[in-house]
């Protein structure tokens, strides 16, 4: 066993750490500074920001906006690392378990590489080095050269048989859905597999009711995303398990009807928490307001449980969750501004 994990979690000095690295992220007049500068001008305001030993490191070989990603993802890896300098005990295990989803962000980034034929180095700048790959496996992934190839250097891991099944699926199609959603199940799978049933009102219940919601949502997601594609698959088929707000069956039916659809969230337990996210669902003709707005709904639903047990793990995902929520917004705002779209649209991107 890990030194980490023995002993006792020592959640009083993690959760105010995350607390003091929330407060210090960009807020909504950071914002409307960003969203009024070109490229370059971001670039130099992240030099004197959170960003600048990112941005210095990376400056010799990017410029622009890919500067500004590389130095995102780089900073966000360093970020979270840090999370699991500071965890001792069970609560190392959870937060370490949680970040998987980088694993997850990074074998599809790679797939996706080798898919469109990317240069290696871009595809190794747009890793997140956090999470169990964040060494010796995750640089023999980068150097495969075709998706059989990377998917045979994850055997062993849980990521490797569902990906084996999922391939034949791949083929047939040319599509990533069926690898990519592979990915995502087999994480969510092994997260709850891991916390099993908890005693209610625990620290890791809150854990566990947490992972829930994130399952609902993006299961809502991923239904919604196949039903309007037009594409003649089954939503059912890219369910994950683990939620608690509908089966694959009812899903399925209530993704090819909006009306139904909202009718059934706004009588579930999610219906105060998603009321925004299906005003958005409702009037727009696109899904990105909808989809917006479950990310702002899933924060604001960590925050709730940070507030019902503030020496949990819930302050540290509800951190996680908004340097997430300032690294995407900030890559909106200077891809944005790089395509010269108007302020206004911009903004409208924005995870708020």
């Amino acid at each position: 066993m890990s030194v980490k994990t023995e002993g006792s979690s020592n959640y009083e000095y993690v959760t105010a750490r995350a607390r003091s690295r929330r407060a210090k992220l960009f807020d909504g007049d950071d914002y409307r500074k960003l969203v009024r500068m070109g490229p370059g001008e971001i670039a130099r305001f992240m030099e004197d920001s959170e960003y600048e030993t990112e941005m210095n490191a990376l400056g010799t070989r990017h410029s622009g906006v890919d500067l500004i990603e590389y130095a995102l993802n780089r900073n966000l890896s360093k970020h979270f690392d840090d999370l699991l300098t500071w965890a001792d005990g069970p609560l190392y295990e959870y937060i370490a378990n949680y970040l998987r989803k980088f694993d997850a962000w990074n074998i599809k980034t790679i797939i996706r590489g080798i898919y469109t034929g990317a240069d290696r180095e871009d595809v190794e700048d747009d890793l997140i080095r956090t999470g169990e790959f964040a060494g010796r496996t995750l640089d023999r992934l980068v150097e495969a050269t075709s998706i059989e190839d990377a998917i045979e250097a994850l055997s062993g891991s849980i990521f490797g048989e569902p990906l084996e099944e999922a391939y034949e699926d791949f083929e047939s199609s040319d599509v990533l859905v069926p690898l990519e959603n592979a990915v995502d199940r087999a994480f969510f799978a092994h997260l709850l597999d891991d916390i099993g049933q908890p005693e209610p009102d625990t620290p890791i219940a809150l854990y566990r009711e947490f992972l829930e919601a994130e399952i609902d949502f993006r299961n809502l997601r991923n239904a919604l995303r196949i039903a309007r594609s037009g594409a003649e698959i089954d939503p059912g088929e890219y369910f994950i398990e683990g939620g608690q707000l509908f089966d694959a069956t009812e899903l399925g039916t209530l993704a090819a009807n909006t009306d139904d659809l909202v009718t059934a969230i706004k009588e579930s337990t999610y219906g105060d928490d998603l009321s925004k996210a299906l005003d958005e669902l409702e009037s727009a003709t696109s899904l990105i307001g909808f989809e917006h707005a479950l990310n702002t709904a899933l924060l604001e639903y960590s925050e709730k449980l940070s507030n019902r047990y503030p020496l949990s793990i819930c302050p540290v995902l509800s951190y996680i969750l908004a340097k997430e929520r300032e690294v995407e917004n900030i890559r909106a705002i200077a891809r944005g501004r790089e395509a010269g779209l108007p302020v206004e649209e911009i903004e409208e991107e924005l995870i708020q």
